[in-house]
């Protein structure tokens, strides 16, 4: 039996945006590679490159050289489209706003990747997945009807209703109090092990980071650290 690619490759990435006073350099050379079903956060200072870092991983930014690969397949020259297109079913991605369509219900919200990959059960699949998240109750609800931490579970809900085999989560808590927070990370973390999906984290809370079996620390575009985290040493025991 063959081992799975790694769920991402990243291979001496660099990223430099042009500003007012001339060019910034946002990523610096990274070269990283998460295995299929890892668990990772990546933490460090603000403007140290982690979302950017996302963004290029989760081909929603285009390296300005580099080479990324997600599941084995090389995405850093593809087009708009043809990203989109590889992304779907196989690349969830949550963020810290949210990012639901207002005119659409809870359920229309979580449908629409589904009827984008042409899936005759959509619905039945989106209220399922809404169950699972708690929010059956919420299904012909539109975004402005929820409170922040509902809107997340939606966005959790239509970023995982696909299967995906990586799930990208920039500060998914970072718009949310405490408590449903830490709500919004135990479905995410139950997820991942109950799908075998991997999750790659972006946050600023230490709590949240170590739970995951791999921490990367950021700093100036570089990755100057990657520790095993606590969850590293139950993995298994469970």
């Amino acid at each position: 039996m063959h081992n799975p690619p790694p769920a991402l490759q990243l291979q001496d990435v660099s990223l430099t945006l042009k500003s007012l006073a001339g060019p910034v350099e946002i990523l610096a050379g990274v070269s990283l590679t998460v295995e299929s079903g890892q668990t990772v956060a990546l933490t460090g200072p603000s403007g140290s490159g982690k979302s950017s870092l996302l963004m290029v991983a989760a081909g929603l930014e285009k390296p300005t050289s580099g080479k990324v690969s997600v599941t084995g397949t090389d995405i850093t020259r593809m087009g708009e489209d043809a990203a989109a297109r590889f992304r779907l079913g196989r690349v969830g991605i949550v963020f810290q706003s949210f990012h639901l369509i207002p005119t659409m219900t809870a359920l229309e919200n979580v449908a629409v990747p589904l009827e984008l990959m042409g899936l005759a059960d959509a619905f039945d699949r989106a209220e399922a997945e809404l169950r699972r998240v708690g929010l059956i109750l919420r299904t012909d609800h539109y975004p402005g009807q929820l409170s922040g931490g509902e809107q997340q579970r939606v966005a959790l809900a239509r970023a995982l209703a696909p299967g995906p085999q990586i799930l990208f989560a920039d500060e998914p808590t970072g718009n949310l109090d405490g408590a449903t927070g830490a709500g919004i990370a135990e479905l995410m973390f139950a997820l991942n092990a109950e799908r075998g999906a991997t999750l790659f984290l972006v946050t600023h809370e230490e709590s949240l980071a170590k739970r995951c079996g791999r921490v990367l620390r950021m700093k100036d575009g570089h990755i100057i650290s990657d520790e095993s985290g606590a969850a590293h040493a139950s993995t298994g025991s469970a």
